[in-house]
């Protein structure tokens, strides 16, 4: 298949590109016909990407020229008259159109088989604040926005050394969504970095709709059965700048404010900002109660509803835990309709006015807690127990994880119901077989550094360890 090119036909040129952009088709394609010296000119660009104050210089300064002063290469005219920093030329016709829809400013003038590039382009834009789902006590309050070159130079500010690599390429054969790979080039794994590049490269879809969850999909090969998640997300600048700084490659993707960090284990999900904004021996204990109350999440219901179902298994100085007053539901349902609930107020929650969230979540907990054990809907010990888990599934950031514990801990709860012991035994042998069994882009092990075992990184998953020159 022939690559389009513009030849030195200007008419043929313009017809050209008014076609593959389909000019009259679309009211915020703009073609505007100037006059430069003898010559015909026409600049394409998108309204409201372009800078009206940049574009209004050029063409005032373009227009003032005289016959006499135009040279016969492309190539100097745009050195001498184009007075703005990022400037290429381009030749074939379908990147002349993917930069124009992507914000660039192209001119097209007579005489010439090219047309000039001008990336004076902006995007709209939030303010670049702290993000909800990340907060810390101490540190900065930045964090990434849905504009790419915003990112990168959230990252520049941090990481001023020439081995910061940034690689850009285009992905989606409709979308041609801007992708970034950043990494230093002195300390990540060099057959680290070619193999996500070349599976980036590999890439087939039309768009990236969903921005990095697309991109997530598309770069490994997911199973329906496995709920566990493969890519870590942040919107932070520094802990983006901390996994750069320990070899780790960061994936930008344009239109989301969440980077993924490469490579991922399971293990790194114990980690979070505010252990580094604390001294060590606070930092590591926060470390041990996140990970200790993210077991429970995981335990806590499945092994009270087994002390419940078998009180003979369990010594009596736990024989508190027993339910005082039984009701005519099954314990196991009550379980699975409170999981539910919780599901079902967390949705409503996000389409609950800001104004309105704290009366919602004070009138939920009223109502459905308090009338539902009067109508003997279910016990008090439910409610409590399943309280516990839902408030201590947000001691870690990860949604994808939080979920993940959830299903197994449904899986677990139904298991218990038919096969009591057994059952639980069954679910957790169950659950680290998956693990054990799931793919990393990387092809490196999800349970590193338990497998293979590295006993210095395994300690520091416990222990935070004191910033120096090789921990970031």
């Amino acid at each position: 298949m022939s690559v389009k090119q513009l030849c030195n036909n200007y008419q043929e040129n313009l017809n050209l590109i008014q076609r593959a952009l389909r000019v009259s088709a679309s009211f915020d394609i703009v073609s505007r016909k100037i006059q430069i010296g003898s010559k015909s000119a026409c600049l394409f660009f998108i309204d409201g990407f372009a800078k009206d104050e940049i574009l209004e210089k050029i063409m005032e300064f373009v227009m003032k020229l005289k016959p006499e002063d135009l040279p016969p290469q492309l190539i100097a005219f745009e050195q001498q008259f184009i007075p703005y920093v990022e400037v290429t030329l381009e030749k074939e016709i379908e990147a002349i159109v993917t930069q124009v829809l992507s914000g660039t400013i192209m001119l097209l003038l007579e005489g010439y088989d090219q047309a000039i590039a001008i990336d004076a382009r902006t995007y709209p834009n939030r303010s670049i604040s702290e993000p909800e789902d990340e907060r810390v006590l101490r540190g900065s309050r930045d964090g990434f926005v849905e504009t790419l070159v915003f990112n990168t130079a959230l990252l520049r500010r941090r990481i001023r050394d020439p081995h910061l690599t940034m690689k850009i390429m285009q992905i989606g054969q409709k979308s041609h969504t801007d992708v970034v790979m950043c990494y230093l080039s002195d300390k990540a794994d060099p057959a680290m970095v070619s193999m996500i590049e070349k599976k980036l490269k590999a890439v087939e879809i039309p768009s990236l709709t969903l921005s990095q969850e697309s991109l997530a999909e598309c770069l490994i090969k997911k199973h329906w059965w496995n709920p566990f998640p493969r890519f870590r997300y942040t919107e932070r600048p520094d802990a983006a700048s901390a996994n750069i700084m320990e070899g780790k490659v960061i994936l930008i993707v344009d239109n989301t404010p969440a980077v993924m960090i490469l490579p991922t284990s399971f293990f790194d999900f114990i980690q979070d900002t505010n252990d580094y904004y604390f001294p060590p021996l606070v930092g590591s204990y926060l470390r041990i109660v996140r990970m200790v109350v993210f077991l429970l999440t995981l335990f806590l219901t499945p092994l009270w509803y087994l002390a419940v179902k078998n009180p003979t298994l369990f010594p009596d100085w736990i024989s508190f835990v027993q339910i005082e007053e039984m009701n005519s539901v099954p314990i196991i349902l009550q379980l699975l309709i409170v999981e539910f609930i919780i599901d079902a107020i967390k949705l409503a929650s996000l389409n609950t006015p800001s104004a309105l969230n704290g009366s919602f979540s004070v009138v939920g907990a009223l109502i459905l807690g308090d009338f539902a054990v009067k109508a003997h809907w279910f016990v008090p010990e439910v409610l409590l127990y399943m309280a516990f888990v839902s408030i201590a599934n947000f001691t870690q950031p990860s949604y994808e994880l939080g979920y993940t514990f959830k299903l197994f801990r449904l899986l677990f709860l139904i298991l218990i119901a038919f096969l009591d012991v057994w059952g639980l035994l069954l679910g957790i042998i169950l659950m680290l077989i998956i693990i054990a069994k799931t793919d990393t882009i990387t092809e490196t092990s999800y349970l590193y550094p338990l497998y293979p075992f590295n006993k210095q990184k395994f300690c520091q998953l416990f222990l935070r360890q004191p910033i120096d020159k090789s921990n970031s």
